[in-house]
């Protein structure tokens, strides 16, 4: 009975922080495994700081968001054409920005993932000459998969289903963390706030910075928030759902930092990718934890590709200020063409990491806009009334738009680079 009973508590629990938790799949995905693996192999524990002061902006942006359509009813886009001059402009700007980012990061995404799939199955003794699953098979399935799960239709089953996908996340990284530092705090020593010494340094502190603080990110809070019928009532709840997603950002990804950093940054082994990390690990920890980091890289990838599939319609129709139903023709037609995009690596070729840092780049230029937009309409009082946010948020707010200049700045350099 007692065993029952902290099963129906966790299970609460899960239920009522379910929303953030919708977010962290999303957020968390292949971009933040291979960033946090790299960062790791090359630089330690040294870049923490740059990890946790990103997941604290993350914090703020999500309550102010989160606030801002508990209090006025209305979503984030909506709310831009309605308040602001030249918000119709604004929110199409950010439409076709976020839609473009989140396409290039599908097909980022699932090319990661089709290469990594094929990679770990080569493992498998299924006799001479068989090197691995064909790469076009395993994203089909994967495409059918997350369509399967997106044909059930509405926003509480998908919360659901994130949170598999999270709680495997959660394990996998963890765990595999604990089997390969073994004990040591050799790892912990090195992360005084800085930038190292080193060669691509201040590069990877911004791309630590642009996988977790994503302008999306915020715009899909208002819609979550509108889905979950929170109002101010629920500020409190609204603001430690934020909290738990921020937190939760920040311990997942920290223990791939870890890992990377226990494993790789003492011998010197630098890894660009989430699968060149894997083949590292194995000589290192042994196949063993490789089996069970490789889950988490899998899930996390699953659990940002699922959410992708809704940002354009549900951007359609907080744009449009019409009920979303997961359901509609619309959706599923929008859904079926986003995956479709899926396709291009495996049967085209390329470079699905650079797409995916390209895209996080190219993200990057419009954080600046989503923090002013809803900084604006949060100090306006005939939007808020008496909920109209005070100096402490202020300040938060304010920090958060020097950084994302800075952010958007370092986007154009890496854009630069790659073109």
């Amino acid at each position: 009975m007692r065993i029952q009973s902290v099963f129906k508590r966790f299970k609460a629990l899960l239920i009522a922080v379910g929303s953030g938790i919708f977010l962290i799949g999303y957020n968390i995905g292949t971009g933040s495994v291979t960033t946090m693996a790299s960062t790791g192999s090359q630089f330690g524990m040294s870049l923490a700081w740059a990890l946790l002061v990103s997941c604290i902006f993350t914090f703020i942006m999500l309550t102010a968001y989160g606030r801002f359509t508990a209090v006025t009813q209305h979503t984030a886009l909506q709310s831009f054409r309605k308040h602001l001059r030249g918000g119709s402009i604004l929110s199409i700007i950010l439409i076709v920005g976020l839609v473009i980012g989140e396409i290039a990061s599908m097909i980022g995404i699932s090319g990661i993932l089709s290469n990594l799939i094929h990679h770990w199955s080569g493992y498998l003794d299924l006799g001479p000459g068989f090197e691995g699953f064909n790469k076009l098979g395993i994203t089909i399935a994967l495409m059918v998969l997350i369509y399967a799960l997106f044909w059930q239709g509405k926003y509480p089953f998908f919360e659901k289903v994130m949170i598999v996908f999270v709680i495997i996340m959660g394990i996998s990284f963890i765990l595999s963390s604990f089997m390969i530092v073994r004990g040591g705090t050799e790892v912990f020593t090195d992360m005084a706030p800085r930038i190292p010494d080193k060669p691509g340094a201040p590069l990877v502190a911004a791309a630590i910075a642009g996988t977790t603080l994503s302008a999306v990110l915020f715009i899909m809070r208002s819609v979550v928030v509108s889905e979950k019928g929170w109002t101010v009532k629920d500020l409190k709840q609204e603001k430690r759902d934020a909290f738990t997603s921020a937190a939760l950002m920040f311990i997942l990804s920290i223990f791939i930092m870890i890992a990377a950093a226990g494993s790789l940054y003492p011998k010197g082994i630098h890894v660009d990718k989430a699968i060149d990390m894997i083949g590292s690990l194995e000589p290192i920890a042994g196949r063993f934890a490789m089996n069970i980091f490789i889950p988490g890289i899998v899930a996390a990838g699953i659990s940002s590709l699922f959410p992708i599939i809704l940002i354009a319609p549900w951007l359609i129709s907080d744009y449009m200020g019409k009920e979303r139903n997961e359901r509609s023709l619309m959706y599923r037609l929008l859904a079926g063409i986003a995956l479709l995009f899926a396709l291009v690596v495996p049967i085209f070729g390329g470079r699905p990491v650079w797409l995916l840092i390209a895209a996080l780049a190219f993200q990057s230029l419009l954080m600046p806009l989503v923090t002013l937009l809803i900084w604006i309409l949060l100090n306006r009082e005939s939007v808020m009334g008496k909920y109209k946010i005070g100096l402490w948020m202020n300040l938060g707010i304010g920090a958060t738009f020097v950084f994302s200049l800075v952010m958007a700045y370092n986007g154009v350099l890496g854009l630069l680079d790659y073109f």
